[in-house]
């Protein structure tokens, strides 16, 4: 089973990142843009918090709150649970399943390296699944 390294080295792509007093509207505006459903939200180079469409509905949509003039640091979840690069993709769904989320941050050291989705560990599994089914029918073949 592929680790988080490799999996992230299959991504194409820039990490999406804002700072915590960007207005929600703008990120919203960023996640449609980049077609993606989380953005880590930096203070300088320390992952503070992520925002996910889940945290705009319930956050600010439900709350009555005005997207252009809350700024994402109200609305993040935090603390960030996040994973390493030598975590597998089984850890990282089986963390995903257990906290009820779809987006982990990559963290080396304390720095963000990257982030991996449940859609990107879900495509990982699968592939490699077809590997070993392939392998297995080359085995059975010979």
């Amino acid at each position: 089973m592929r680790n988080v390294n490799q999996i992230l080295a299959g991504k194409s792509g820039r990490l999406v990142t804002v700072p915590k007093e960007a207005p929600v509207l703008e990120v919203i505006r960023l996640m449609a843009e980049n077609h993606i459903g989380s953005v880590l939200v930096m203070q300088g180079e320390e992952l503070v918090g992520i925002a996910t469409e889940r945290d705009y509905a319930r956050k600010v949509i439900l709350q009555g709150r005005s997207s252009a003039e809350t700024p994402v640091g109200q609305i993040m979840s935090h603390p960030v649970v996040a994973v390493s690069p030598v975590d597998s993709a089984q850890t990282c769904m089986a963390l995903m399943t257990e906290r009820r989320i779809r987006h982990l941050p990559v963290l080396d050291e304390g720095k963000v390296v990257g982030m991996v989705s449940i859609g990107d560990l879900v495509k990982a599994v699968i592939e490699d699944q077809q590997l070993e089914i392939e392998q297995l029918q080359q085995y059975i073949a010979s």
